[in-house]
């Protein structure tokens, strides 16, 4: 297979499976708390992957140990907790138009920290969507006032997948999708969420009730399917393409997440309407290529 085709079926199907995490994070949420979820996520990952990490250990980038912790910790690690703290006080549908904002993310730290070029078709483009984040975040009707912190923390999370994608793409290229998958989640990442789920208390606490298996079965779904394989699936798609091209998953993302938040009876306002529509015509402004 070609890589241009490649990196148009890898840009679906990632769209498809990111799209429906949101909802699996809520249903996650019925049962666990935020961090015991963001916990369970990356150590049922780390888990998974651990036969592939040991079989290719001689493998692992001791000369960029660093950009492989940096890329784990801002893109599998932080948001891991980050998406589910803000998704106790926002819908599920929120946090996947938010999530669309990484392009802006990508364009921003690639001119700051790896010197990528910036048009200002771009910084228009940037403008254009922060305007509808600002609708988003002010636009939920009485009292949505308060939910700036979860918008915030939602943006914060976002920044880090960008930090994590452009440093993936600029310093660890030569190792396989699912090896670097392997290594992040089992070497890099298994012990530091084995200890955040200690200290959430899961270990004393948990029984195998119905309602406990049943938030398992969310986070394993989520965990396996939105995590591990999905990383994969990233990192092979940050090879065939460009870190802007592999941030542009975020575009279809929000409508797979309002679909699925709707079929769950989350609702938008008008105005979050207009202004999750407006963030996406900023994103598809800063992707079109400028008139010759």
């Amino acid at each position: 297979m070609n890589a241009d085709k490649e990196k148009w079926i890898l840009l679906v199907v990632l769209s498809l499976i990111w799209g429906s995490s949101f909802i699996l994070i809520k249903k996650s949420l019925d049962h666990f708390t935020p961090f015991q979820v963001g916990a369970l996520r990356v150590l049922i990952a780390g888990v998974v992957l651990m036969p592939i990490a040991i079989s290719k250990y001689k493998l692992f980038p001791k000369k960029h140990v660093k950009w492989l912790v940096l890329a784990a910790f801002t893109g599998s690690f932080i948001p891991m907790f980050l998406f589910p703290i803000a998704e106790k006080e926002v819908t599920s549908s929120i946090a996947g138009i938010i999530n669309s904002m990484m392009p802006i993310f990508v364009i921003i730290v690639g001119a700051l920290v790896w010197n990528f070029e910036t048009t200002k078709q771009q910084m228009i483009g940037v403008f254009i969507s922060f305007t509808g984040v600002c609708l988003l975040a002010f636009g939920g009707g009485e009292g949505t006032v308060f939910k700036i912190i979860p918008i915030l923390l939602l943006l914060l999370a976002t920044l880090c997948y960008a930090v994590s994608t452009t440093t993936v793409k600029s310093k660890l290229m030569e190792i396989s999708s699912t090896v670097l998958s392997a290594f992040v989640f089992s070497f890099v990442l298994f012990i530091p969420s084995l200890l955040a789920l200690s200290l959430t208390g899961f270990f004393s606490t948990f029984s195998f009730s119905q309602d406990n298996m049943t938030g398992l079965m969310f986070v394993s779904l989520l965990s396996v399917f939105g995590t591990g394989l999905a990383m994969m699936m990233n990192y092979r798609l940050l090879k065939v393409s460009t870190p802007l091209f592999a941030s542009t998953v975020t575009l279809l993302m929000p409508i797979v997440a309002i679909a699925w938040g709707m079929l769950d009876g989350e609702r938008l306002t008008v105005l979050q309407f207009i202004g999750a529509a407006i963030i996406i015509a900023g994103l598809i402004f800063l992707r079109s290529k400028p008139k010759k």
